[in-house]
């Protein structure tokens, strides 16, 4: 029986250190190694992705950015990006600054890098995101400038904005009217006074890229693990929804199997008894 096993990373693989353990990483690779078919899905980027996963060898694709893309490991490319049309990006670049808000636009280039284009102009906060960011190999930041008012963009995959609070909630609640995007605005964790808004195009969701996964490969069975909000979708079409016990509530009593913390190896000592058990 083929069984698809899929973790988030934060909260979920990553300890509260944000990093993999030791032995986490050699579990893993061991399963990998043995034919365990084991990835990630994130919020993240590949960029902070494979710094991340450095000792831990998994083969198939991640699924990164909330499902807007796959990322191929080993070849490192970008696989089936869902990006967003040039009128879409121009539309929300028109939205975005008529709020005030001055996005960050992720695209992808034909090569396979990413590239977050802004305003020379940055905020505190946009200022933080970006020195936090800018060191990362597979993350390239450009400074549009003249072009702050145009979108010369026609492989945009996400557009990234940071403001105030009560900015970031009017401009999500317009742009939530529009059935062809996907929208999230969420607080930053440090103060609630700032907000962060994602948006990709409509049909990106973890939800989404796990079923896409397990079709590709022609798996059996899939069991999903994670700890946050942002993880019910995919709870919600798994055959197994695993939650670590650090989780939020809501994510708690979703869950189909509870483990332990992410202060221990859970998820990959779970990941081991289930490839075993299949054995």
């Amino acid at each position: 029986m083929k069984h698809l096993l899929i973790t988030d990373l934060d909260g979920t693989l990553l300890g509260p250190d944000s990093r993999v353990s030791d032995d986490s990483a050699r579990i893993i690779t061991e399963l990998t190694h043995k034919g365990a078919l084991i990835t990630v899905a994130t919020a993240r980027t590949p960029a902070t992705v494979e710094p991340l996963l450095h000792n831990t060898l998994t083969t198939l694709p991640a699924i990164v950015m909330t499902g807007a893309a796959m990322w191929d490991r080993e070849n490192r490319l970008y696989i089936n990006p869902l990006l967003l049309s040039r009128q879409q990006t121009e539309s929300l670049i028109s939205a975005y600054l008529r709020h005030g808000v001055h996005p960050f636009t992720y695209t992808l280039e034909d090569n396979g890098d990413m590239l977050v284009h802004h305003c020379k102009e940055m905020s505190d906060e946009e200022q933080m995101f970006y020195v936090e960011r800018k060191h990362l190999t597979l993350k390239h930041f450009i400074f549009d400038n003249e072009q702050c008012h145009t979108s010369p963009y026609t492989n945009a995959i996400l557009m990234l904005g940071i403001g105030d609070t009560p900015r970031i909630k009017a401009l999500a609640e317009e742009l939530s009217t529009d059935l062809q995007l996907s929208v999230s605005a969420y607080p930053d964790l440090a103060s609630r006074d700032i907000s962060y808004i994602e948006v990709f195009r409509c049909g990106v969701s973890k939800a989404a890229a796990v079923l896409k996964l397990k079709s590709f490969l022609g798996a059996d069975r899939l069991t999903v693990y994670g700890d946050h909000l942002n993880d019910l979708p995919m709870f919600a079409v798994a055959d197994e929804s695993v939650a670590v016990s650090n989780a939020l509530p809501e994510v708690l009593s979703a869950a189909s199997r509870i483990i332990g913390p992410n202060t221990l190896p859970s998820v990959a000592m779970d990941m081991r008894k289930i490839f075993h058990k299949n054995l």
